[in-house]
């Protein structure tokens, strides 16, 4: 009985059984690797990258914890992640565009304007010195110079402020926005800055508050046309202060002085209420309220403070040093464009974060050197011509660089998002020298050795230079 369980239906008992075949085992097939799906996923991302920690950056912005990291991938966390996918893809970075366009490519023609729009309020002073000499100076200063100061930092601070946050509005694309910030702060600005001068003008020291009224009205409207980018209708406003020219060599009447200063100040006052009368609002409060939803108040307040801390940093520096420093500011705004054109070129480019650094390093000394370089010439040129200037002695003229080193570095921080630090650094540098005024040389130096630190630390990262 049991023989015939193996015996095929139809056999007989002479038939042999049947020994049963092996069975074939299916070919395996390998599971795929879900990291080489990943690094097909992301490939055109990381191709680009010259450090790992870009790809990580990468990761992190997709949404993968380093729990899901362990258990779909195998890897500790997002940066051992990063490397293997490092290692794994080729790098392949894009040619630059040709020619290059953005916000961080302009001409050094549009540049040198700014600087000169920058330096044409100085001649306001020329005209306007004989109408402030009267009455007793305070504090050593020359009269009408404490009210001066109090209603320039106090515009400066806020029209500092004040320009982030409309310039924040029109990154956002919403230029009507930007205009109607302008639109209020820009009088509140000068009506700040008008008390402030008024306020801490002395006894004989009425036309200075006058003038230091004249000069926040001047600086609100020429914020307004400055960030909506009407430098030549700004240049055309200014025009008439080429009447100083002539006060450097002869004594002009004064009221040539007072009506060449008010010509100018109208003029300003009309380019820029002719700019922002589109954003007046037609519809009352209702208007005003599209622009909810905008940037906070409070992200604007460090650069107030850089404003603040700058500003009493040139103050110190003297008239002439002023008038240089004023002119620099359009080659330097010119070598920033220049700095962060070149850094994304290098970018994309080079293929490890070791040449990246270096590339970035030697960028950031020719650029502060080429600035430098240029102030120093300027400040030369300014204390041949500005009439009563100390001379340009050499210890005098390496005081005022470290000044434009720290300002330049400054701006390049505030460039890249690092406002803060830049604005504390400035800061305590104008405390100490008010504190302590001999000490004016050391602070600057300590200052530009600080912020060269700072600005080597961040902008040698590759991950900096993309935002």
């Amino acid at each position: 009985m049991s023989g015939s369980l193996w015996l095929k239906p139809g056999a007989t008992r002479d038939t042999l059984p049947t020994i049963p075949r092996q069975r074939t085992a299916p070919a395996s097939v390998p599971a795929p690797d879900p990291l080489d799906e990943l690094a097909g996923r992301i490939a055109a991302l990381a191709e680009a990258a010259v450090h790992p920690d870009e790809i990580a950056a990468i990761l992190e912005s997709d949404g993968m914890t380093d729990s899901h990291i362990r258990l779909t991938y195998g890897r500790a966390d997002s940066f051992a992640l990063a490397e293997d996918l490092y290692a794994r893809v080729e790098r392949r970075h894009p040619a630059p565009e040709s020619p290059p366009t953005g916000p961080w490519h302009t001409g050094l023609a549009g540049c040198l304007l700014r600087g000169l729009v920058f330096a044409l309020p100085g001649l306001a002073y020329v005209l306007g010195a004989p109408l402030l000499a009267a009455g007793p100076g305070r504090y050593g200063l020359p009269p009408g110079t404490v009210p001066l100061f109090a209603g320039a930092v106090t515009g400066w601070v806020w029209n500092q402020a004040l320009s982030h946050r409309a310039y924040t509005w029109l990154g956002l694309g919403d230029r009507g926005a930007a205009a109607r910030a302008l639109l209020t702060g820009a009088p509140t600005g000068a009506l700040a800055g008008a008390a402030v001068a008024v306020a801490a003008a002395g006894p004989g020291e009425t036309p200075a508050a006058l003038f230091g009224a004249g000069q926040a009205v001047y600086l609100g409207a020429a914020t307004v046309l400055l960030v909506l980018g009407r430098e030549r209708a700004l240049l055309r406003a200014l025009l008439p202060l080429a009447g100083a020219v002539p006060a450097f060599r002869y004594d002009l009447p004064e009221a040539l002085r007072a009506g060449l200063l008010l010509a100018s100040l109208a003029a300003t006052v009309a380019f820029a209420a002719l700019v922002l009368r589109p954003a007046l609002p037609r519809e009352g409060i209702r208007a005003r309220g599209r622009a909810r939803g905008g940037p906070p108040f409070a992200a604007s307040l460090p650069y107030g403070l850089f404003g603040l801390g700058s500003g009493l940093l040139v103050l110190y520096a003297g008239a002439d040093a002023v008038i240089a420093l004023t002119l620099s500011m359009g080659p330097a705004e010119w070598l920033l464009h220049r700095f962060r054109g070149a850094s994304l070129t290098r970018l994309r480019l080079l293929t490890t974060a070791y040449e990246f650094r270096r590339a970035v390093t030697g960028m950031l000394a020719r650029c502060l050197g080429a600035y430098l370089g240029v102030l120093a010439a300027l400040t030369g040129a300014a204390a041949a011509l500005w009439p009563g200037a100390a001379a340009a002695a050499p210890g005098r003229i390496g005081s005022l660089l470290l000044v434009g080193a720290v300002l330049w570095l400054g701006l390049l921080l505030q460039a890249f998002g690092a406002v803060s630090s830049a604005a504390a650094v400035c800061l305590l540098a104008a405390g100490a020298q008010t504190l302590v005024p001999a000490a004016g040389p050391v602070a600057a130096g300590a200052a530009a050795a600080v912020l060269c630190v700072l600005t080597h630390v961040l902008l040698a990262r590759p991950t900096t230079h993309r935002f």
